[in-house]
């Protein structure tokens, strides 16, 4: 009995195996064909020339997208991956990538995605333009995204056209008189419309119902309605009209891919703006973060003391980060900027802001760290909005590089890089925190591993669940399954989470102290992350939804724990 339950044991664990080295070949082969297509410059998603991308994802299916290999439409997926793209690119037939090429001097109106910061322009009725200004990764993202919707749409279109001449079924005749309805529906005709849309979806009334709202805003609250109908129009005209969608590169996006021509000009005004305040000679201490924790860590608890009496620690932070707070956060930001604090919203293309704190502005009794001992030279911090993937690379390596004023090239005195963030994790929860010591790059023989400033010790005591070790930098947060997650975490690597900045930006780091010198040699790191997700773990995905006011006590605990070691407070 025990032999055999030992041989049962091992045959899972090699299945598990296989499933991972499947999903792994089947990631590589995403990555390869995305750089072919993109170096061709077009490709049919839904064609011949899409069958690769196609095959590669349903053989992954990765977690986000929940339900992609099953006959039903996957709507929590659907939903995540809708918030990330412009609304209205379900109903565009011709989808351009471009790079910065002037639309935002013309009349189109900037289109953003609310969960994903990027400019596109509605060109016409049928055509979409996705400005790319934040490396291949963002590539990679938008095309995962729309190879899964358009898998979704074919299901669609496999339930509504009942022959190939494009006879449709009558659920999809009252779906679509309910789409394009101008005015708001009433109660009973969105329940009307709801049945037959999940009808359409393979989908329960109830399913549909619980996720309906979500898809809506106050300008357009029936948008799912809107959202199903466009990609099933757009796919039974494929299949009976033969009308395929097209995804195109432009060919200036194909020249300066690669060539860091954004994340120069962002790191130049940083080092200007430096340089103006005379600050470039300080020593510098660089934080990638949001672009409130920093500010609100620093100054919050003075500007709100009137409200901390008999409250917790974390109270002040968890009222800044309600929805509405709009007055409360305006004043924390409006003494940040009288004592130290320059502000410097994006203008080169990154979509990555900037904060610039002068310690020698900043009166301390006024602070949270009346403690402060920070050296004569009075330390200029440096904070930066998130980069995304291999953008990070991009980015800081420029902003490392030295400044060159006239005739002198000036080298900045760097002395910590620290990157906070959300991470997946692979033990635990939503909330926890994670404390990495080396990036595993997913898909190359990349691996770094560092001495982190931060150890989990440092966060004992707050009720928060505080892991250790290796994290693996993925290619995209989307693409991920259970399989190769569980092989990362439990083979030899001992994975605890997974992130898609990591490596890249210890990669640039390496780069300017190792090999270029020029930053300091011995330049302190600092990495912490807390969970957003855990994958391995059914309805824990980022399709589930928000962190909530969850995030806000390990957002800021780890702010803090970075500022106490740069302001030396014991």
């Amino acid at each position: 009995m025990l032999v055999r339950k030992q041989n049962l044991m091992k045959e899972i664990k090699n299945i598990s195996r296989s499933r991972a080295q499947e999903s792994s070949a089947a990631i590589e082969r995403l990555y390869i064909t995305m750089r072919h297509l993109f170096n061709r410059g077009f490709y049919k998603p839904m064609g011949v020339s899409g069958d690769t991308l196609r095959e590669a994802l349903l053989e992954l299916r990765p977690e986000i997208y929940g339900s992609i290999a099953e006959e039903k439409v996957e709507l929590n997926g659907l939903l995540y991956v809708i918030e990330r793209l412009p609304v209205g690119i379900e109903e565009c037939r011709y989808i351009n990538l471009t790079s910065d090429e002037g639309y935002s001097k013309s009349h189109f109106k900037a289109i953003i995605p609310p969960k994903r910061k990027r400019n596109c322009y509605r060109i016409d009725e049928e055509q979409m333009n996705v400005e790319i200004t934040r490396g291949r990764s963002d590539i990679y993202d938008i095309l995962t995204h729309l190879t899964f919707i358009f898998i979704e749409s074919h299901k669609i279109k496999d339930r509504v056209l009942i022959d190939d001449e494009g006879k449709i079924s009558r659920d999809w005749q009252k779906l679509e008189q309910a789409a394009l309805q101008p005015k708001k529906l009433s109660q009973i005709e969105k329940e009307k419309a709801i049945s037959h849309a999940a009808n359409v979806l393979g989908r329960t009334f109830a399913e549909v119902l619980s996720i309906y709202a979500s898809f809506g805003s106050t300008e357009k609250p029936d948008r799912f309605l809107h959202v199903i109908y466009w990609l099933g129009k757009l796919a039974i005209e494929e299949v009976v009209d033969n009308n395929k969608r097209t995804i195109t590169f432009s060919p200036i996006l194909r020249e300066r891919l690669g060539h860091h021509i954004h994340g120069e000009i962002w790191a130049t005004n940083i080092k200007e703006v430096l340089n103006e305040n005379n600050l470039l000679d300080r020593p510098i201490h660089v934080i990638s973060a949001n672009m409130h924790s920093v500010m609100n860590s620093i100054f919050a608890a003075h500007v709100h003391k009137g409200k901390l009496k008999d409250k917790s620690d974390f109270f002040v932070y968890e009222e800044l980060s309600k929805q509405g707070a709009h007055d409360v956060r305006d004043k924390v930001e409006s003494f940040a900027l009288q004592h130290g604090m320059i502000s410097l919203p994006d203008q080169s293309g990154t979509n990555i802001d900037v904060q610039i704190f002068d310690t020698a502005k900043i009166d301390w009794a006024k602070s949270s760290f009346p403690k402060a001992n920070v050296s004569k030279e009075k330390p200029v911090i440096i904070v930066m909005d998130y980069a995304f993937g291999e953008q990070a690379y991009e980015t800081i390596d420029e902003l490392l590089k030295p400044f060159k004023k006239g005739a002198n090239t000036l080298f900045l005195n760097v002395e910590s890089v620290s990157i906070m963030g959300k991470a997946g994790i692979l033990q635990g929860g939503k909330g926890d925190i994670m404390i990495p010591n080396a990036h595993i790059n997913e898909g190359t023989a990349d691996n770094y591993f560092f001495n982190n400033e931060l150890t989990a010790s440092m966060f004992a005591g707050n009720d928060i669940p505080v892991f250790a070790g290796p994290m693996v930098t993925v290619l995209g947060t989307s693409l991920q399954n259970k399989d190769l997650l569980k092989f990362f975490h439990e083979s030899t690597w001992g994975a605890i989470g997974l992130e898609m900045e990591g490596s890249y930006y210890q990669k640039a780091i390496q780069s300017a102290s190792k090999i270029r010198k020029s930053i300091h040699p011995d330049v302190k790191v600092r990495y912490a992350y807390y969970a957003s997700d855990n994958p391995l773990e059914t309805g824990s995905t980022l399709a589930s939804g928000g962190l909530g006011t969850t995030g806000v006590k390990p957002t800021y605990l780890i702010t803090i724990k970075i500022l106490e070691q740069i302001f030396n407070v014991k």
